[in-house]
């Protein structure tokens, strides 16, 4: 088992953003100075310690991760082959790429292994292009092997300092999205202070570097910022094609880096819809960031090869489904509150029908079942039916896809972002409720103009999507712990918004009649101001702790069995065990593999589940065959999975297999009526007692406390 060890001590006042095009140069409430001369000044000053500060927090961020990254593991320090196997799971199969493309003898014969890979899945040739995400891997080899930084730079880290670069970027889009909700970069500050304060809740890229999320997220964050760019009102025609265009290309790398891109996207159209119905959004705009989206994802799939997982996708059928509705509902936002709210509901329906139609009409076409594991696993997740599918109970047992723990919301209270996001959450919802039912009753009445107005400044546009962006994704991350990271960052965009809005502040404060431009100002930065002061007394001697704790890398077990494999094994043999260390096995030796952790694909799924009959109650003769049939020469048994105390009994991995082969589990509990006892012992157990009916097919080869390693009998 990999640990982290303790190391041995013997190794070593500013103002709102300008915006011409919307308020005038002369402000009553004392935003800008009266003089043109001087505001333009004033602003362009802003601007720019703005931007100095946007910049130096996602610097500082980047050195910040990597520090942690140094100091957990003495990365500078250790062997390379324990480098690489701290990349874990599947991270250490997506280096593994960029590993394999910077060691082939030229690019194009780097290409060429990719596309045509032999040593991925056995027995089988894949288009690695074509399956996995891994273009960025492909580009940074690329990119290392043209500049002149080899003899400077190793590798491994040209790679990781880009991730954490990358860092930088997420920060810095962040601060300014919560800048341009606000128009005040004081948000921003609150923002990526937050950020870094709740990073365990944050992000997770200090351990899990290659991970496909933390490529992709700061696009993500980055394509936010400019659709809160986009939503303003007032914008030149040029302003506005830049910004497409921004949207774009973020859009487009965002799904290039991640395979559950189409999901994420999905949820962002959906809100994109509601607030189009809702007539929070002009339809335009919204038309056009469906037209990115379908584009967007579109263009990736022909970089993947027509990935048939990306032409099925709910999102392009949703798309095409609400483009095609509105040509058929032209008067859909005409007429009186009950007339629109039947054609709002006819029109929900339609969407709805018209999406799953196309959806299932493309998957019959293409025969696509990749994503059907996903669909079983969330009918099962939300109480649709028990279910005994293997794949579908692998991810249902798994922490990180089960509801978000309760600890989470302590630890977010403690810097205060909890309880800020909280109280803006339910002022903008109720301006949003009040802001819709205006929208869709269509009415002008003299006596709510006042309420209409403070509700219109408080829920512009780009206020707006936030709101009900944070929403969805909040409910993602309710429901799913892993996806909690797509909610807790705007969390921070979203909380510091709103104690740095004027209009926020204004509402509240004419709620309660103490409202005076002024009053209004002091609070809108003297809050902000307290709050951060707040965050770095409580925060600043914890972080510098942390900075200044050493540990190392100890695994030694690992590091054995992959040295034994380099040494004792052929560069051809085939491998077979558990998806997260052939992972590393790939990485570390370049043997072939039988399975991996990259989920997406039926065949491998159903492989796997054959491949773990090592676990599970099978004859030796039924699991040799098994094997033997994916062309494997060696099998790695592990004692944490043969023994496994990390899960309650019925998410074993062995309970599991058990289940799914239609036996009784081990240990006490109950069991279904229908499950009969095994007419064999466990394999993995029985296998150590070296029974004849075993070495006749499997020899021992490796053995150390955590790995078991047996040759295969080639039988004719």
């Amino acid at each position: 088992m990999t640990t982290i060890r303790q190391r041995r001590v013997g190794k070593g006042t500013e103002a709102d953003e300008d915006q011409p095009s919307e308020e005038t140069n002369v402000k009553p409430d004392g935003k800008i100075p009266s003089d043109h001369t001087g505001g333009k000044l004033w602003n362009i000053l802003s601007i720019t310690v703005g931007g100095i500060v946007a910049i130096s927090l996602g610097l500082l961020t980047s050195v910040y991760v990597a520090t942690l990254h140094e100091n957990d593991l003495w990365f500078s320090n250790i062997k390379e082959v324990e480098r690489e196997i701290s990349f874990r799971t599947e991270c250490g199969l997506y280096y593994s790429y960029y590993k394999q493309m910077i060691q082939a003898a030229s690019i194009q014969q780097g290409l060429h292994g990719l596309v045509y890979d032999n040593n991925t899945e056995s027995v089988r040739t894949i288009n690695i292009l074509e399956r996995m995400n891994v273009y960025q891997e492909v580009f940074l080899s690329i990119l290392y092997r043209i500049l002149p930084i080899q003899q400077y730079l190793e590798p491994v880290y040209f790679y990781i300092y880009t991730l954490f670069g990358l860092q930088a970027v997420y920060v810095i889009a962040l601060y300014v999205t919560s800048w341009l909700l606000s128009e005040t970069w004081l948000s921003g500050l609150l923002a990526a202070c937050w950020y870094i304060t709740n990073r365990v809740d944050t992000t997770r890229v200090e351990f899990t570097i290659p991970l496909r999320e933390n490529w992709a997220l700061p696009f993500f964050a980055v394509q936010i910022a400019a659709i809160t760019y986009l939503l303003r009102t007032h914008l030149q025609p040029v302003q506005e094609r830049l910004t497409l265009m921004a949207v774009f290309i973020a859009t487009f790398l965002f799904s290039l880096t991640w395979q559950f891109n189409q999901f994420m996207m999905l949820i962002q159209a959906l809100a994109l819809f509601i607030l189009d119905c809702l007539d929070m959004l002009p339809t335009a705009k919204v038309t056009w960031l469906y037209i990115i989206q379908i584009s967007g994802l579109l263009l990736v799939c022909v970089l993947q090869f027509f990935n048939s997982m990306i032409l099925g996708s709910l999102l392009i059928s949703f798309n095409a489904s609400v483009l095609i509705a509105r040509t058929i509902q032209k008067n859909l936002k005409k007429g009186g509150l009950l007339n629109r709210l039947g054609k709002l509901i006819l029109h929900v329906l339609l969407v709805l029908c018209l999406t799953l139609l196309i959806n299932k009409f493309i998957k019959k076409i293409l025969y696509l079942e990749s994503d059907e594991h996903i669909f079983k696993f969330l009918k099962a997740k939300f109480g649709f039916g028990a279910t005994r599918d293997f794949d579908a109970n692998l991810y249902l047992c798994e922490e990180a896809f089960g509801l978000l723990p309760l600890n989470t919301f302590s630890r977010l209270s403690d810097t205060l972002l909890f309880y800020v996001y909280v109280f803006v959450l339910f002022l903008m919802a109720v301006a949003a409720v009040i802001v819709a039912f205006r929208n869709l009753s269509g009415s002008n009445q003299v006596k709510l103009m006042q309420k209409v107005e403070e509700c219109t400044i408080t829920l512009k546009p780009d206020a707006a999507y936030s709101l009900v962006h944070t929403v969805l994704f909040g409910c993602l991350a309710l429901s799913t712990m892993r996806m909690k990271y797509l909610w807790t960052s705007h969390m921070c965009v979203f909380a510091s918004f709103g104690l740095c809005s004027t209009e926020v502040w204004k509402l509240i404060l004419k709620c309660v009649h103490l409202y005076t431009p002024q009053r209004a100002q002091v609070i809108k930065y003297s809050i902000p101001i307290i709050t951060l002061l707040y965050i770095s007394y409580k925060f600043w001697p914890g972080i510098m702790d942390e900075l200044s704790e050493l540990r190392e890398f100890y695994d030694p077990d690992t590091v054995e069995l992959m040295n034994w494999i380099k040494s004792n094994t052929p560069n051809t043999a085939v491998f077979a065990g558990s998806m997260q260390l052939l992972a590393g096995v790939k990485l570390c030796t370049g043997r072939t593999l039988t399975n991996h952790p990259h989920y997406e694909d039926k065949n491998l799924r159903e492989r796997t589940k054959q491949i773990y009959q090592i676990y599970a109650k099978r004859s030796p003769e039924d699991v040799h065959g098994i094997l033997r049939s994916f062309g494997t020469d060696y099998v790695i048994l592990e004692d944490s999975i043969c023994y496994e105390r990390r899960h309650s009994r019925g998410c074993r991995l062995r309970d599991l297999l058990d289940v799914a082969n239609g036996h009784i589990m081990d240990g006490l509990g109950e069991n279904e009526p229908d499950l009969k006892p095994s007419l064999y012992p466990r394999f993995c157990e029985e296998i150590k007692k070296n029974l004849p009916s075993y070495t006749t097919h499997f020899t021992r080869v490796f053995q150390n406390k955590t790995f078991h390693v047996y040759k295969l009998a080639k039988h004719k």
